[in-house]
């Protein structure tokens, strides 16, 4: 079986990259990034390597041939920052999906691997799980939302038109590794908060909506599930999410404080957008939404259809990537490790 994924070098996709080089059912990775690592240490030694800028028409061709031959394409590559760019991000995350998906019909591939997200799904509850048949009309306040909404309806106008193309669109709670605490620290840290302070310097009380309740899963268990999908070519959604479900105070303690304590929603976006609006901080509000609006996640369908058994505990997982973005854990070959989109 020959995969080619794009972006492999990622939070994500450094996950994946392992996951399929040790299953002996695959012959060969192609790699798409827009930076390369190096490419003369493992993992990324045993990697065939395409270089291409998704945002750019110029990589249609490069795509479509280093598809060409392949068995799946696995389209992880997602441009996070510069979030005070949205048009550079549209180019990257919509107008690069939409170039995916025509060098993959271009190349004729049989099967995409598409990367969704929770945040694709519309508002939802916070007291009960949600299936794959949730609408994913995004949330309104979250460029990310919204974007991820878009690629949905891309791949609904593919399957409309009847293509021989089989989609998979895995929809992740958010994710985290200790590996990619640096990523993770250069996305969500800011001037108000020091690296060295994560998890160690914390107040006793955090201030959360007292509704704010969340999934997320370990990077191996979703690339796992990536795997998975790889070979079970399951048409449709995906939802991949830890256990247990992480409360206020779950979320608190894992910074450090004893508990949480509650504070109306619309205070702490108010505070959020003025500390980004004075680029004291780089995340958006619209990431307060996200998490305030985001449905609860049922993965019934991956364990059951296709065996998904995940290894990490939502709770631990997250402890693990606090621990990381702490220590700006990371990859010193990898682009994770790298300032710069």
């Amino acid at each position: 079986m020959r995969i080619l994924i794009t972006g492999p070098t990622g939070n994500v996709g450094s996950a994946l990259v392992r996951a399929l080089l040790a299953d002996t059912e695959v012959d060969e990775v192609v790699g798409v990034a827009r930076r390369l690592p190096d490419t003369s240490v493992a993992p990324w030694s045993e990697v065939t390597w395409v270089q291409a800028d998704l945002s750019e028409p110029s990589s249609l061709p490069v795509l479509t041939e280093a598809a060409r031959g392949c068995d799946v394409v696995v389209h992880l590559a997602w441009a996070l920052t510069p979030t005070r760019d949205i048009g550079l991000l549209e180019r990257v995350n919509v107008a690069g999906t939409a170039r995916v998906v025509e060098a993959t019909l271009a190349a004729g591939v049989p099967h995409l691997v598409h990367t969704s997200s929770v945040g694709a799904y519309s508002p939802g509850p916070k007291d009960r799980r949600v299936d794959e048949s949730w609408p994913t009309g995004g949330i309104s306040g979250s460029w990310y939302s919204v974007q991820k909404a878009a690629c949905e309806r891309l791949l609904d106008d593919v399957e409309r038109a009847g293509r021989s193309l089989t989609i998979t669109r895995v929809r992740p709670a958010p994710v985290v590794q200790r590996g990619a605490g640096a990523e993770l620290g250069r996305y969500g840290l800011g001037q108000l908060v020091p690296r060295w302070a994560v998890g160690r310097l914390t107040p006793p009380l955090v201030p959360l909506p007292r509704e704010m309740r969340t999934q997320v899963v370990h990077s191996e268990d979703l690339a796992e599930a990536f795997r998975l999908a790889v070979h079970a070519r399951p048409v449709g959604g995906l939802n991949v999410a830890g256990e247990p479900v992480l409360g206020p105070d779950d979320l608190a303690r894992a910074v450090g404080a004893r508990k949480s304590f509650p504070v109306h929603p619309g205070l702490l976006r108010g505070a959020m957008d003025l500390s980004w609006h004075l680029r004291l901080q780089p995340l958006d509000p619209g990431w307060f939404d996200l998490g305030r609006w985001t449905p609860l996640m049922d993965t019934t369908r991956l364990v059951s259809e296709l065996g998904w058994t995940p290894l990490h505990r939502g709770d631990d997982a997250l402890a693990e990537g606090v621990t990381g973005i702490r220590d700006a854990a990371g990859d010193e070959s990898s682009p994770l490790l790298r300032p710069g989109r």
